[in-house]
């Protein structure tokens, strides 16, 4: 985690060259393959290094993001595509923010806004790392296509981990449902979206179906048990009487699954980890403890690291990229084709089978 600001300078300059960048993907590729691009964690970090962030700092996503959301403020209704949310109090806007641009673009904001609401809960609740959500950012466009990207802080040792989300190809928000997580390794994690936890996702919502002072009572004897080491170190901040009136806000609830049961108000990661914990002693259903996470330079990086970021050479990649994107609008699309060629130059060629081979 770094502290301060991005300089001015340098903000502005990262909103000029993000904006001329999604103009000319936009309107090369489509508002689909933007969102697609974001949700790549390595694409998204080559972006921020690109824009003159330094790689391993955990300002690199707040304020890349940031400078996305400026210029989608003034390019955005042209192409389609909107950005809501931000970082700490910003982030709990979203839902407001998504709700004007919806009002403006006559979209429908429901579904948005259950994706944004419900990302979040999964990477706080459902997914437990140890690190605590604190940036929250949708990118969406007209086709209500979108994609989230968040992060979380550990607090004791500042470090921070990125979540990405894509609508397209999402087929459950409760399983598997990350484009990519990237970060430092977390430890001891406690993951209810992994595959191999579908009999704890089932289980959990039959277990909020029992009577709360059940459920309360069954917690208070699974912390007195002798447990192995993992269940003992997700036990010991759990206080039963506290959690009671969780119990009774899910009971009262009765949902059917646990992707409803996700959306109740007030059931957070606490609440989450006992009720996930009773369910493998009842039911015997386990959850998982798999992790599920798995750079380059154009300008330099702002804290000078590798090299601090050349001005004049930004602003005339700013000018090149406006220019080439203005040209193709008109029909001369030749320099956007050389920075295609220019990619394709430096990919690996496809490997060859030996004469004879399998």
């Amino acid at each position: 985690m770094h502290g301060g600001r991005a300089p001015r300078w340098l903000f502005s300059r990262m909103v000029a060259l993000g904006r001329e960048v999604v103009v000319a993907l936009a309107d090369e590729f489509g508002t689909q393959e933007v969102l697609r691009r974001l949700s790549d964690p390595g694409w998204f970090q080559a972006l921020g290094c690109l824009l003159g962030f330094d790689w391993h700092s955990s300002g690199l996503t707040t304020t890349t993001c940031g400078a996305l959301k400026e210029a989608l403020k003034v390019v955005g209704p042209e192409l389609g595509l909107f950005a809501a949310g931000g970082k700490g109090a910003t982030s709990r806007r979203t839902p407001q923010e998504i709700s004007q641009w919806a009002e403006r673009e006559a979209l429908e904001p429901s579904g948005l806004i259950y994706a944004s609401r419900l990302a979040a809960k999964v990477d706080s609740a459902a997914l437990q790392d140890g690190f605590q959500i604190y940036h929250h950012v949708m990118f969406f466009d007209r086709g209500q296509n979108w994609c989230v990207v968040q992060q979380g802080m550990r607090e004791e040792d500042g470090l921070a981990r990125r979540y990405h989300w894509l609508s397209e190809g999402l087929a459950s928000f409760v399983e598997e449902p990350h484009r990519g997580v990237v970060g430092p390794r977390a430890g001891l994690v406690l993951n209810l979206v992994a595959r191999e936890a579908a009999p704890a996702r089932e289980a959990i919502p039959e277990l909020t179906r029992r009577p709360p002072d059940k459920v309360a009572e069954d917690l208070r004897k699974l912390t007195r048990l002798r447990l192995p080491r993992r269940h003992a170190l997700l036990l010991s901040d759990i206080n039963p009487k506290r959690l009671q009136g969780v119990f009774t806000k899910v009971y009262e609830a009765q949902a059917k699954d646990f992707e409803q049961l996700l959306g109740v108000a007030g059931l957070g990661a606490k609440g989450l980890r006992a009720l996930a914990l009773v369910a493998e002693i009842i039911y015997g259903a386990p959850a998982s403890f798999r992790d599920p996470a798995r750079f380059s330079y154009a300008h330099g990086g702002k804290d000078g690291t590798p090299y601090p970021v050349d001005r004049e050479a930004y602003d005339r990649t700013i000018q090149a990229l406006r220019r080439a994107v203005q040209r193709a609008r008109l029909g001369r699309r030749e320099q956007l084709s050389a920075l295609r060629r220019l990619a394709t130059a430096f990919q690996e060629p496809p490997s060859q089978s030996p004469p004879g081979g399998g």
